[in-house]
């Protein structure tokens, strides 16, 4: 039986590039015994799907994707836009196949995945629905295995995601901001004329499902929120050599406060936030 239900469906090119990026990094993939890698609820259209695949291969030449679908007509069309792709001469598609079906992720031949990809899918359901969903989910991962599970706006410049494994549940929590768009306000991507700079927080729309109602006074996520804003603009003077610069040196003043930050420059450099899921966690 296909566990779930039909969402909304919308999708775009190159916006899931910040979670595509957190996952090829990975420990869970990078060590994976069997590279793939599922993209479930991807849409309306493949892209996600297809770029998941390309960019899992910059590091696992052998990756594979399996792209799941529980609208049997949106599993049609992605078919034939990789049959098309294949017929003009785009290769590096050969590991790239589509699926009916859920949160069951029903994979041929019983395969387990190293990496489940839910992105944009939870957000339409209800918060009391996410604990059997992530159930359902890992309990198909393979050991070891890494399920992400979070929320991007429609051009991919704000993320939000929760990391989970089959051995320990929820892991971490992560924030994945373009830092530019954070300096010019323009975090929608649509132009234009800014009138003033976006906050960190500017994340809190695009939380995942189980996190969206708890930025209040009193959650954990809130107070995370309120303080990655602080630092952000203690470090204001250091936009001057670069919103990046300025970014690391407000991470950092998280950490020396006690927050259970996680990486290091590397990863911050790229706008993200990794913390103890404990930290964010529902109260």
């Amino acid at each position: 039986m296909v566990e779930g239900r039909v969402t909304r469906g919308t999708t775009g090119v190159n916006r899931l590039r910040r979670m595509d990026r957190y996952i090829a990094a990975h420990p869970a993939w990078r060590a994976a015994a069997v590279p793939l890698a599922v993209d479930l609820g991807y849409g309306a259209s493949w892209w996600t799907a297809r770029e998941l695949l390309l960019r899992l291969r910059s590091v696992r030449p052998d990756a594979r994707v399996t792209g799941i679908e529980i609208d049997p007509a949106r599993v049609r069309h992605a078919h034939e836009q990789a049959e098309a792709a294949r017929a003009a001469g785009e290769s590096g598609l050969d590991g790239l196949r589509f699926v009916v079906g859920g949160f069951e992720v029903p994979l041929p031949g019983g395969e387990r995945p190293a990496v489940i990809r839910a992105a944009n899918v939870l957000r339409q359901y209800d918060e009391g629905e996410v604990a059997a969903a992530w159930e359902l989910m890992l309990k198909r991962l393979a050991p070891g295995g890494l399920l992400v599970e979070g929320t991007s706006n429609e051009v991919g410049r704000v993320a939000s995601w929760v990391s989970l494994r089959p051995e320990v549940g929820p892991e971490t929590f992560t924030i994945a901001l373009h830092l530019d768009a954070l300096r010019t306000g323009d975090v929608t991507g649509r132009g234009g004329v800014a009138t003033a700079e976006a906050l960190p927080s500017v994340v809190a729309e695009r939380l995942p499902k189980v996190l969206i109602h708890r930025n209040v006074s009193g959650e954990g996520v809130h107070e995370l929120l309120r303080a990655l804003d602080d630092q952000w603009m203690r470090a204001a003077p250091l936009g001057a050599f670069s919103a990046r610069q300025r970014w690391i040196a407000a991470v950092q003043g998280l950490r020396d406060a006690g927050w259970p930050v996680r990486d290091g420059v590397s990863r911050w450099r790229l706008g993200e936030l990794t913390v103890d899921w404990s930290a964010a966690a529902p109260r």
